[in-house]
């Protein structure tokens, strides 16, 4: 622990969370483990009968952690995130811990290889950037909430953001030995899954990694102790570690109670989400699908649900969206009737897109996609077009006389979608160039401020699949 505290003395505090308006919980017509049962979002839970009598009894604390691997929250953070949420939106306390200190270690979990050490800074100015980024999500899940369930009068608790590192960073390694190590056996420890895998596999697993189980059971004792936490959630993977948390939470209580027994803790995995074909969710090209704009582009979020797959499409609504089970059963029903009209898919993304990144997102990413596939331009608005694919190579933002000044065999050549002139010219002969999905008959042709959508775009097309959208800069 001692390097910890070196590296890491000048840590900063996170930020105070936004000030937005606490607002009151939900109905609900069902309890929360059966509603979140029924949506997919549970794959094991310890002691489920205990759990449900103390959900119904009180309130409870419940906590997740957030690895600090990266500055952003990607798609994979959904599942854990969302689980929170159902909490919170019934009146428990949330908390998302982010591994300040357990980053500086990695967790073997689910790997086949060892994590490379991250440098103390680069994991210092994750766990920033991720506490922000945390906030941002509940308040917009809070918004989403809002417009979709019937409000209660019971006032909810704001989303509690914590490092680890907190009480990590003083702590020597003879303390933690004998506050954690105590009691952990050795031979519990190496039957958890993470562990035995990486055992058999050639690499073998450091001393390092062998202990992360214990600074997480850690994790779960302090909550338990300082903030009344109860519950931990996390995905499958976590189950081993999970149980280690719970162990010593009631091998710690039990050397303090009067009878020397202990029954506390409880645990909730999520499921490993995969597509029906079996790959992996929310890779998207070999890149994770971010929740930050500026890493994927609200029209590639809004795409990448967007294009699910029939198979999966169902089983996304339930996970992803607060809508009713019975709504979501008559849309795949509905669905299922004329598959090519593609609605359930169009609800998903825009349920997701606007969870996500709220109405204004939803609307760009709609009008961008109407803009490249769709055949009316008519109720376009260049604005959101132009915000919604910023960032991305298909979006050209060009000065007057580049669009009006050359002909558009040219332009097609200038924004890519034609490899030379010679080849513009034999798409225009094949009429296979459009301009505002009209074909080019006429080489020479330039282009007016009459073929502008709102003002501003132009969409070039070269046979059916390469397209480019120009827009006016603004000056």
């Amino acid at each position: 622990m001692q390097h910890c505290r070196h590296a890491l003395r000048n840590t900063r505090p996170l930020r105070r969370p936004p000030c937005i308006a606490i607002p009151r919980s939900f109905h609900f017509k069902v309890g929360l483990l059966e509603d979140l049962k029924a949506r997919d979002l549970v794959a094991g839970v310890t002691r489920e009968e205990q759990l449900q009598e103390e959900l119904k009894r009180q309130p409870q604390v419940v906590y997740a952690g957030v690895d600090p691997t990266a500055k952003y929250l990607h798609v994979g953070h959904l599942l854990p995130l969302l689980c929170l949420l159902h909490f919170q939106l019934r009146g428990h306390k949330i908390i998302s811990l982010i591994g300040g200190a357990t980053g500086l270690i990695g967790d073997p979990s689910g790997r086949s290889t060892e994590r490379p050490l991250a440098a103390a800074s680069v994991v210092e100015d994750n766990v920033t950037s991720l506490s922000d980024a945390i906030q941002r999500f509940f308040a917009g899940a809070m918004e989403y909430a809002r417009k979709r369930l019937p409000p209660s009068e019971t006032q909810l608790s704001l989303p509690d953001v914590r490092n680890n590192l907190h009480w990590f960073k003083d702590m020597g390694l003879l303390e933690f030995l004998r506050t954690v190590g105590i009691y952990h056996r050795v031979n519990n420890m190496m039957a958890r899954e993470s562990v035995r895998a990486r055992l058999s596999s050639q690499q073998g697993i450091s001393f390092t990694e062998f202990t992360y189980q214990l600074l997480q059971s850690y994790d779960f004792l302090r909550l338990h102790k300082d903030a009344g936490c109860n519950i931990q959630l996390g995905g499958s993977d976590q189950w081993g570690n999970i149980v280690a948390g719970i162990d010593l939470i009631n091998h710690v209580n039990a050397a303090s109670s009067p009878d020397g027994k202990s029954d506390k803790g409880y645990g909730i995995v999520t499921p490993l989400l995969t597509t029906a074909s079996g790959e992996k969710f929310g890779k998207s090209a070999g890149n994770a699908v971010s929740l930050d704009p500026s890493v994927t582009n609200v029209f590639d979020f809004y795409q990448f649900f967007l294009r699910t797959t029939d198979a999966d499409v169902g089983r996304y609504l339930k996970m992803f969206t607060l809508l009713p089970i019975a709504k979501i059963d008559e849309v795949v029903q509905n669905h299922e009737r004329a598959p090519e009209l593609r609605t359930a898919q169009r609800l998903l993304a825009e349920e997701v897109t606007e969870l996500i990144h709220g109405k204004d997102g939803v609307r760009k990413a709609v009008a961008a996609t109407a803009v490249l596939y769709g055949g009316d331009f008519t109720s376009v608005k260049a604005s959101d077009v132009v915000e919604a694919l910023t960032g991305l190579p298909i979006l050209h933002i060009l000065d007057d006389v580049e669009v009006f000044g050359i002909p558009a065999p040219k332009l097609a050549v200038r924004c890519g979608i034609a490899p030379s002139h010679g080849a513009a010219r034999q798409l225009v002969a094949a009429k296979g160039l459009y301009v505002n999905n009209q074909p080019v008959t006429d080489s020479q042709l330039r282009l007016t401020t009459a073929d502008l959508v709102d003002n501003r775009l132009v969409i070039l097309r070269a046979g059916k699949q390469k397209q480019a959208v120009i827009a006016l800069r603004q000056h």
